[in-house]
Parts: structure tokens; C-alpha cells; sequence
């Protein structure tokens, strides 16, 4: 793992989580990888590949209850088409519990090997639009640690990126109608 740069540092176990119980107002995320590893969905992918089964971890319900509090809560992926297995699974077995739960849920929809103008190729958290929170993975998608940022340049870059990717993205409920419920193009 790089050292965190400065203007930032590295969150400490539990902090980032109270992220989004202090959160007043608005959260958006940008997501960037076609895969994440993420261990406590590992047996709902299995399955979900194994025989199309949607399944919704214990994980999913807090989330949607975060999600459903009164709070606006938007993300945008970056997805390259074909979508991948896992993209397929966070589609069904994720997103589609997130719209119904209140998220804005929209997807930036790509061609391999190109990317969006204006779009960083890292994941970020932005809380209340001033507490932006780089998440940093490996390049399978495992989870290290989360970074706050605290360099006011990068927290307006932030909200410029999120503008821009909210603009320039679909919403889910509308990218969805492309492909059949397993999220396969029709």
C-alpha cells in the first residue's frame, strides 16, 4: 500500500463507518472497478452464479436501512460492457434492493478500453459534500484501507467529479431494461 498523500490519512478501524450514521444530508459514491472482493458476499456470488440465486446478505438489509433514513444517498459505477460476472450479481442481488430502498443508483456505462472524460479511475465516499473519503483497493478488487482526505482541492475536485458523472450517467432502473433479470443484454 502507497502512503497516504498529504492532505489525508489513513481511517482507523470503525471510523469510517460512523461516516454514515453522521452524515446530515447527502452521500455519493463512485465505484470504478468491475470487481470487488468483498468476503461477506462470497457464498451469495457462489450461489448467484451457480443457479441465478438472489440472495440479499445480512450486509444489504443495513444498508438499505442507512439508505432509507431521510438522507439522499447517490452513487455512479463506471461499468465497462460486457458486464462482468460480478457486476451482473452487484446489479441483481444489490442494486436493484438499493432503488427500491431510496437510493439514486446510476451506472456510466463504457467501452473496453476507454473512460470518461473528467473521471478519476479510483473509488471515493463524499459525505455532506466535504468529507471525501478515497477508498483504496487492490487490483482484484480487495478492500485496504480507507483514506480521508482532507486537502480542500481534492474535496472540490470531488463534487465537480460527482457532478459531472451524475450527469453524464443513467439511472439504474432505466440501464437495467437493456438486459434480461440476470442482467444478460437482451
Amino acid at each position: 500500500m502507497t502512503p497516504p498523500k498529504t492532505g489525508s490519512r489513513p481511517l482507523r478501524e470503525g471510523e469510517f463507518d460512523r461516516f454514515f450514521e453522521e452524515c446530515r444530508y447527502t452521500a455519493f459514491r463512485l465505484e470504478t472497478l468491475q470487481v470487488y472482493d468483498v468476503g461477506y458476499e462470497e457464498e451469495a456470488f457462489r450461489r448467484f452464479l451457480a443457479d441465478g440465486e438472489r440472495i440479499s446478505t445480512a450486509s444489504h438489509r443495513e444498508w438499505t436501512r442507512i439508505v432509507g433514513s431521510g438522507r439522499r444517498f447517490r452513487r455512479v459505477h463506471v461499468v465497462t460492457e460486457p458486464l462482468t460476472d460480478y457486476l451482473r450479481f452487484e446489479s441483481v442481488c444489490a442494486y436493484r434492493a438499493s432503488v427500491e430502498a431510496g437510493e439514486d443508483v446510476n451506472i456510466l456505462p463504457v467501452d473496453e478500453g476507454s473512460w470518461p472524460k473528467g473521471i478519476p479511475r479510483f473509488d471515493y465516499w463524499l459525505f455532506d459534500s466535504e468529507r471525501l473519503v478515497r477508498m483504496n483497493y487492490t487490483p482484484d478488487g480487495t478492500m485496504l484501507t480507507p483514506e480521508l482526505v482532507t486537502a480542500p482541492e481534492e474535496i472540490v475536485r470531488a463534487n465537480a467529479v460527482r457532478d459531472r458523472a451524475l450527469h453524464v450517467a443513467t439511472p439504474f432502473p432505466e440501464y437495467e431494461k437493456r438486459f434480461d433479470a440476470d442482467m444478460r443484454p437482451l
